[in-house]
């Protein structure tokens, strides 16, 4: 057996151009001299995995797949953080170039981690190891999860199948096709032991309803309107009935409870970002969109927010106008959750350690939190903790309440610091002494609700079949019984779907890709008015560009930049 084992390696190099800043330990075989075989093919899995952490960031993913739609915006606050040279601003206007270093960073992501899949197929075979064919099977179902993401943000994949020579590029129904023969390949080879962290079978399945619910999508990315075939949408429902039917899998009661720093063994959860582990855990879903002036953790003075995105009034109005005249707060537990009771009882001025807890979900109007002082939590009498209304302390601005609005824009007074309304969907991680580091839930990729969801959509794009998708559209609403849950629909049509998947789903990363497929992403919203339908794909990075200068054709920028 060759010993030379490259482990933590990439072959970005291989598949395309060259690698830059993109070089990775290798370990030569002094390296692994004293390892095992179970520790050697333990180290191939887990580099196909590790990728993960750092695309699922809030400038990578998240920024691509959400402040690029109606769901967030993040202005230049106060003119001095956010600005980065316009990107965000770009990116929300739909005006983003192929030298966005986010766009950059994302790709650099996806391809690494495809590489060390490629990396783990081709050495796990040299390795005697019992979980050498799991391995194996796990890597290619990583491979075509990369693949799946490279199509839907890039229009293209790369097939490579060993770590010589160069990969080869496809789109449209040719990447499809390879998407699909992949995961239909490992489909009875992965354990359904090991998740929701790592690919199972349920994870295999989702991948696939994802795969064919969007292939009218990924075959046409410009069309005028996108043909879902009656074809497509019988294998969504095939795969979703199998999640469903399988029994692994049960909703939530608590909502909440989904995005909580312990939900790793939420059965809601069918893959995920496992991060559970200190060193690659991150805490930034749940900081970027907090004030600056937010401290959620009473163990950690320096612990806060960092006053990025807000939503914009354009999909906040959807609430509001699916529960007017009332508060859709008092309606629909997936929109808010009250942690305390300083915004009923202003007499609760003092709490104690272990009770104080941000609230979650949609945060609007004056927030309360822990008073800090010379880099200190100010403290009642009896020892108990100070809550009271914010401020902008830490931005120098103490007579600036932090009262989150409706109105965010671009305008100097929309950009304002205090301006929109936040979210706070994940837990603050309890062990984050930084706020943006040590975070333990796991980031949720496929789950149960997106399943039926998905379902229901397949059954409406196939027959209109409105019965069987309102039944689980209110399926899911009904499961929130942890409080009360909330009404059901009377109806239920692709437009009504679209707007639940908003509410169910949304800060999930799930909203670009919705909104192409739905034909919303031409659309205007606050401060977009955008229309060219180039933007449904995301530009080649240019520096991809200029290193695949050495094979000319080869790697062609996408259509419009």
């Amino acid at each position: 057996m060759n010993r030379k084992i490259y482990l933590m390696m990439t072959i970005f190099c291989a598949l395309m151009f060259s690698c830059t800043d993109l070089e990775e330990d290798v370990l030569d075989e002094s390296s692994v001299e004293n390892l095992t075989d179970k520790q050697i093919a333990d180290g191939f899995i887990s580099a196909t995995y590790a990728r993960m952490s750092d695309l699922f960031t809030h400038t990578n993913y998240f920024n691509l797949q959400e402040i690029s739609t109606d769901e967030a915006i993040l202005p230049y606050r106060g003119g001095t953080d956010w600005g980065d040279n316009g990107i965000y601003i770009a990116m929300h206007q739909h005006t983003y170039q192929s030298t966005d270093p986010n766009i950059n960073s994302t790709w650099n992501c996806i391809l690494q981690g495809t590489s060390r899949a490629i990396t783990a197929i081709t050495r796990l075979p040299l390795l005697k190891d019992q979980n050498v064919n799991l391995y194996i099977a796990e890597a290619r179902g990583m491979r075509a999860y990369y693949a799946l993401l490279s199509l839907d943000l890039f229009g293209m994949i790369f097939i490579k199948e060993s770590e010589e020579g160069l990969g080869k590029i496809v789109r449209g129904q040719e990447a499809i096709d390879y998407i699909e023969k992949e995961l239909l390949a490992i489909e009875n080879e992965v354990s359904n032991d090991v998740g929701p962290g790592r690919i199972t079978q349920g994870a295999v399945w989702g991948m696939l309803a994802k795969l064919y619910l969007n292939a009218g999508v990924y075959r046409d990315r410009y069309a005028a309107t996108f043909n879902f075939s009656g074809d497509d949408m019988d294998k969504v429902i095939t795969y979703t009935n199998k999640i469903i039917n399988s029994g692994r899998y049960q909703l939530s009661a608590n909502y909440f409870a989904i995005f909580n720093d312990d939900n790793h063994d939420n059965k809601e959860l069918v893959f995920a970002l496992d991060q559970r582990a200190d060193v690659n855990g991150h805490n930034r879903l749940a900081y970027f969109s907090l004030s600056g002036d937010q401290f959620p953790l009473v163990a950690f003075p320096r612990a806060n927010g960092t006053d990025g995105p807000g939503i914009t009034p354009d999909y906040y109005d959807t609430w509001e106008q699916a529960y007017a005249p009332e508060d859709p707060a008092a309606k629909d537990p997936r929109f808010y959750q009250q942690n305390m009771a300083i915004y009923t009882d202003p007499s609760a001025t003092c709490v104690a350690a272990a009770d104080y807890k941000i609230n979650r979900g949609i945060l609007r109007g004056q927030q309360y939190g822990l008073i800090r002082e010379n880099g200190a939590f100010v403290k009642c009498g009896d020892g108990t903790y100070k809550v009271g209304p914010l401020s902008n302390v830490t931005r120098n601005n103490p007579n600036l309440p932090v009262n989150f609005t409706k109105q965010i824009d671009f305008t100097a007074a929309g950009s304002n610091y205090s301006t929109g309304y936040r979210v706070e969907k994940y837990e603050f991680g309890k062990k984050s002494d930084s706020g943006r580091n040590k975070g333990d839930a796991d980031i949720v990729f496929i789950r149960l609700a997106d399943v039926y969801l998905m379902r229901a959509e397949a059954y409406l794009r196939k027959s209109n079949d409105a019965a069987s998708a309102l039944a689980d559209v209110n399926f899911v609403r009904a499961s929130r019984t942890a409080t009360t849950p909330p009404p059901a629909l009377a109806s239920m049509s692709l437009d009504l779907l679209y707007r639940e998947r908003g509410f169910e789903l949304y800060w999930e990363m799930h909203r670009r890709t919705d909104m192409i497929r739905f034909g919303k992403f031409e659309d205007s919203w606050t401060e977009k008015s955008n229309t060219d339908k180039n933007k449904r794909v995301f530009p080649i990075p240019q520096a991809a560009i200029d290193g695949a200068s050495n094979n000319p054709g080869y790697l062609v920028q996408n259509q419009g930049y």
